[in-house]
């Protein structure tokens, strides 16, 4: 994963209105996936997703392992944990099994959370990024969040 320092350099309208990765209804994908880019998640994905930027998850979204980004509009399902730097907005119908792990979080009627949430710092998001960035476990065993 590419940690960016505390001062990236910023985008340009014109660098940022057509980077954003998707992964469409009905892909699946086994593995960790790293972005720069904003990334939309209407398929499945099994393993860790991180991005410096924004996930946006549809109805139709299902994540097995692990989320890291700065800011989330997730809809989907997750089995698993999220990190948010910055804000993570749970729109109904979503449904996650697992530690939420934020700044700030904006939660939907209809939402459904079976886990526990634990409000971090952005050092302590940037902390877990290094820890993950650093380690040299196989994959699928990344460090726990404290």
């Amino acid at each position: 994963m590419n940690n960016t320092k505390n001062n990236p350099t910023p985008k340009t309208p014109e660098q940022t209105v057509n980077e954003v990765s998707r992964i469409a209804q009905g892909a699946r994908v086994k593995g960790d996936i790293t972005s720069a880019a904003d990334i939309r998640v209407d398929g499945s994905v099994d393993g860790t997703l991180y991005s410096e930027g924004k996930v946006v998850t549809g109805e139709t979204a299902n994540l097995t392992g692990r989320l890291l980004c700065t800011n989330a509009d997730f809809r989907g399902k997750m089995d698993g944990d999220i990190h948010v730097r910055d804000l993570l907005s749970l729109k109904s119908p979503a449904e996650v099994s697992g530690h939420l792990y934020v700044s700030k979080i904006q939660v939907e009627l209809g939402v459904r959370i079976n886990g526990t949430i634990r409000m971090i710092t952005e050092e302590e998001f940037d902390r877990t990024v290094a820890s993950l960035t650093q380690a040299a476990a196989p994959a699928g065993e990344l460090p726990e969040q404290n």
